[in-house]
């Protein structure tokens, strides 16, 4: 699998005409050889070495990479001479350019003498937006830990202990852990901060904090303005989670609603018709649809639901220009389904329908789900019951 991933990647050297390309995130150098040690994974046209920088009993272990392809290295200029040969001048060579800092970018250039450094990053994307039945069994994996989660937020807003945001997040971490969930998750980002993922009740369901451009919650302080507060949960409020799964380093993004005690009737409503929206998506969706056919879909359905002018609204009056993403070792990925983006749905994508709802009285709503796009349309990977839960 992985020589067929650095063999994908190799064509497409060729199509842009560069001598090589040179990954260094984790995220891709675990998706083309196994490990996320620190590395360089150097591909060329014909060629490819794992450079590891640091862990090499772990990368030796991990890697699907044959032996004589590890190289313990912990000098990018030794690795780029041991690739690369002659002064390179007129050559091109790929890398994370988006990630690369410029101190960084400085010792690449350096190491790579006349050699001009591109962006590769479109390219590992586009590949990693095809998922292979082994991808897609692990975010299934991961599917399940979110649902784990769910299980938990029931059972602890069901008890007599202290209901917080923050005690009914811890809740629903724990359970994530015990189910696989790695503690963290990934996002294609510099200086990216939002805690373990977003929770809110009560009116923190009308937060949006600058950082995330969904509802937000609060946080515990602005150091990190996001997620749980410390707020009590009150009989009556609606309680939103948003908090994303990691398992063997595939994501879920999963969103519920819960309502402790009888929820308003409008509520129930309200979510009632947001999942018909989305069920509506969902039945429709087939490879082909460019993004932007997706986005007006959404939007023509709400209207005729009656929900056209609360979707994706937020308390300031801005609305929010997507209805979902892609995802996979990455919470985040491409394809983004906005409005005006015109890049194709394909087969063998895993994507999040992400949709919001906000009325002029207040109520706010979300639901999101995982879900897998085949020739056939699309199949849920997320499993939690998908009504407004009433505990």
């Amino acid at each position: 699998m992985y020589l067929g991933r650095i063999m994908q990647a190799q064509g497409s050297l060729q199509i842009h005409g560069l001598a090589g390309v040179i990954l260094f995130y984790s995220r891709d150098v675990l998706y083309f050889t196994g490990t996320a040690q620190p590395a360089w994974l150097v591909i060329l046209p014909n060629d490819y070495h794992l450079f590891v920088r640091s862990g090499m009993d772990f990368a030796s272990r991990e890697s699907w990479l044959p032996p004589d392809k590890i190289t313990l290295e912990r000098s990018l200029s030794a690795a780029i001479r041991g690739m690369f040969s002659g002064d390179g001048v007129g050559e091109s060579v790929g890398t994370e350019l988006d990630l690369l800092s410029v101190l960084q970018a400085g010792g690449f250039q350096q190491a790579l003498g006349r050699r001009r450094l591109v962006d590769f990053t479109p390219a590992v994307l586009d590949q990693r937006m095809i998922k292979s039945d082994e991808e897609v069994n692990l975010i299934r994996k991961s599917c399940a830990a979110a649902e784990a989660g769910h299980d938990a937020a029931v059972q602890f807003l069901s008890s007599s202990a202290e209901k917080t945001e923050l005690a009914l997040a811890a809740s629903v971490e724990n359970a994530h852990r015990l189910a696989g969930h790695e503690g963290l998750f990934f996002m294609r980002q510099a200086d990216f901060v939002m805690g373990r993922g977003p929770l809110a009740s009560g009116p923190n369901l009308q937060e949006m904090s600058g950082v995330v451009f969904t509802i937000s919650g609060r946080g515990l302080s602005s150091a990190v303005p996001a997620g749980p507060s410390r707020r009590s949960i009150q009989a009556g409020d609606l309680i939103l989670i948003d908090i994303p799964t990691c398992v063997y380093g595939y994501h879920a993004d999963q969103t519920r609603m819960y309502c402790l005690g009888p929820p308003p009737a409008r509520a129930v409503d309200l979510h009632n018709r947001l999942r018909d929206l989305a069920d509506g998506l969902l039945e429709s969706i087939r490879p082909g649809f460019t993004c932007d056919e997706v986005y007006r879909l959404a939007q023509r359905k709400a209207e005729k639901l009656g929900i056209g002018d609360n979707l994706l609204r937020f308390r300031s009056g801005i609305q929010a220009h997507f209805v979902g993403h892609g995802l996979g070792l990455e919470l985040n990925e491409p394809p983004l389904m906005a409005r005006g983006r015109l890049d194709r749905l394909r087969a063998r994508m895993v994507l999040a329908l992400e949709l919001h709802l906000m009325a002029g009285d207040g109520i706010t709503l979300k639901l999101e789900d995982t879900f897998f796009l085949s020739e056939n349309g699309c199949r849920l990977l997320t499993s939690s019951p998908r009504e407004l839960t009433v505990v």
